[in-house]
């Protein structure tokens, strides 16, 4: 892995885990709101359209940044140029 690619890296798990932290605390806050409002019932749970879009974002992003990451890539694109690779006959 080169400089730019561990750079870019970087960059991508700080953001990740900044959206991470704000999903909880966003979720904390409207948990306790609803549970407050409606006396410590949760049957109507406001604002679950939002957290269910913003889980899948942050899922997309987890699969991205730990699975299809560059070491994947290179591994992916090594094995299709040996694949395509044919002997010469002389």
């Amino acid at each position: 892995m080169n400089y730019n690619s561990a750079q870019q890296r970087v960059k991508g798990l700080k953001s990740f885990y900044k959206n991470c932290m704000w999903f909880t605390i966003v979720a904390g806050f409207i948990l306790i709101r609803n549970f407050i409002k409606d006396n410590g019932t949760i049957h109507s749970f406001q604002g679950w359209f939002i957290l269910t879009v913003w889980a899948i974002i942050l899922g997309v992003k987890a699969v991205n940044l730990f699975i299809f990451d560059a070491e994947w890539e290179n591994q992916i694109l090594d094995e299709e140029l040996n694949k395509s690779k044919k002997p010469i006959n002389f």
